[in-house]
């Protein structure tokens, strides 16, 4: 009988409640601190914390079978691809159906760790408090802090110019009726928000501009979301699922320059996929214009890397995100153009008592994902899971990263890439692997929890591994 780490969860959205239902099912002692007024991080339109991107029209572009936690389905009144409304309301009710609402501190967020020389850590609140904890758990999203063209396009820009974070619909924050627009991206959001822009009525010309070409998936192939039409089996070779993967999609799809578009430089799953059933139909019907990379600010004008000029009235950069820790010291852990290695994207080794969630960018969904870390890192916090050693656990995330690197187009936004059923799979089969080191080794905690005052831990559950 040992008394469990103490663990402070940073975030309330859709990883970190995630997280806190695992610690909260195994009665490890934790408290988890969110910035917001509500749970669901990105999900909560217009967040009081100021973090999230969500527009107003808003939809998950994964299906809600493959978005659910497992433990907690959706409701089967639910749309195939739920608003972001339906989305914050589950994240409320899952909170609510487990209960550990009361374990969420609301309205604080986390400014500052650092290591206690006497071990765990001293994490100071934003309100001015400190506390210690045995452990910290990573939650903190990687889509809060926008990236902005680095280096900046040269010239200066005499109109509106707003990253697509700041979106949130034709009227806010800018007005854009009646506006001439480019929107710089070929993600998803840059896709979102180019078809809502040229609706009849909104803005009067809409470009859409990207150094490199995409592959447009649409939300629906066969009838079916996408992400469920045709399940292809795991033990296929990556460049065999690939390859039935392409050949559905030239049936189903086609090739993008027969709609306007430019030919993507890499193959079919070679990047993250852009995902919408609107662009293809509105760049073919004259709706959307497409251009390539921006190469100059010019006053009102605009110029593209291939010499044309546009009078525009905004920018709109959809350039993705950067990841950041603002409350850990960069030389104790950052991560330098997106990228931080890690084991199975939650150790870092070396750091026995820091845990990471959600900190991937997966062909599928984050949120079963994030569940399936906490209930990992649950059993590990209570010795029922034990890590490899530190030379196995190296040479595992060298091969995960070779595999991407090789897999992916080099990019800041493929620096933690997976494909959801093979991380998922590979996470269960390492749980596996795990318990049976344990068993070997003999149960025990693997981090040092330095000595509390009876019923100072402030769970109010028991505390006691069994």
């Amino acid at each position: 009988m040992q008394e469990l780490p103490k663990v402070c969860v940073i975030g309330a959205g859709s990883s970190g409640i995630a997280v806190a239902k695992a610690l909260w099912d195994r009665a490890i002692p934790f408290d988890c601190y969110e910035k917001s007024d509500r749970v669901g991080g990105n999900w909560v339109f217009k967040n009081k914390n100021g973090m999230s991107s969500a527009y107003r029209s808003l939809h998950i572009n994964t299906s809600r079978t493959k978005m659910q936690y497992a433990d907690f389905p959706m409701p089967e009144g639910y749309p195939d691809f739920p608003h972001h409304e339906l989305i914050a309301r589950y994240f409320d009710a899952y909170v609510d159906h487990f209960g550990f609402r009361h374990k969420i501190t609301f309205e604080t967020g986390v400014q500052k760790i650092t290591r206690d020389p006497a071990g765990g850590y001293q994490v100071l609140l934003d309100d001015g408090r400190a506390r210690h904890y045995d452990a910290i758990a990573v939650a903190n999203g990687h889509h809060w802090l926008p990236s902005w063209p680095d280096p900046p396009f040269p010239g200066e820009f005499l109109g509106i110019q707003l990253h697509s974070h700041y979106y949130i619909d034709p009227g806010e924050p800018h007005d854009l009726t009646d506006k001439r627009v480019v929107v710089l991206g070929m993600g998803n959001s840059a896709m979102d928000i180019a078809c809502e822009l040229c609706r009849p009525g909104v803005a009067q010309r809409v470009f859409l501009a990207a150094r490199r070409g995409a592959w447009v998936i649409p939300k629906y192939i066969l009838g079916k979301p996408l992400d469920s039409a045709v399940p292809l089996p795991r033990k296929l070779p990556p460049r065999v699922r690939g390859l039935i993967a392409r050949s559905i999609y030239r049936l189903a799809v086609g090739r993008m320059e027969n709609y306007g578009l430019p030919k993507p430089d890499h193959e079919l799953g070679q990047a993250h996929p852009t995902i919408s059933s609107d662009l293809l139909v509105r760049v073919g019907s004259g709706d959307i214009t497409i251009k390539p990379n921006l190469s100059e600010l010019r006053g009102r004008e605009v110029v593209f890397s291939d010499g044309s000029v546009e009078r525009v009235d905004a920018v709109i950069y959809a350039t993705g995100y950067k990841v950041s820790f603002p409350f850990f010291d960069e030389d104790f852990i950052g991560a330098p153009d997106n990228d931080l290695p890690l084991f199975r994207r939650v150790f870092k080794p070396g750091l026995p008592d820091v845990f990471f969630f959600g900190l991937l960018q997966p062909l599928g969904a984050i949120m079963p994902i994030a569940e399936a870390q906490g209930k990992w890192v649950a059993e590990y916090l209570t010795g029922r899971y034990v890590l490899p050693d530190a030379a196995a656990m190296q040479a595992d995330m060298e091969a995960e990263r070779r595999a991407m690197f090789e897999r992916y187009v080099p990019s800041r936004r493929h620096t933690m890439q997976v494909d959801f059923d093979d991380y998922m799979a590979g996470v269960a089969e390492e749980l596996g692997r795990g318990k049976k080191r344990a068993q070997k080794l003999g149960q025990r905690l693997p981090i040092a929890v330095r000595p509390r005052p009876h019923g100072a831990s402030g769970d109010d559950r028991a505390e006691l591994a069994g």
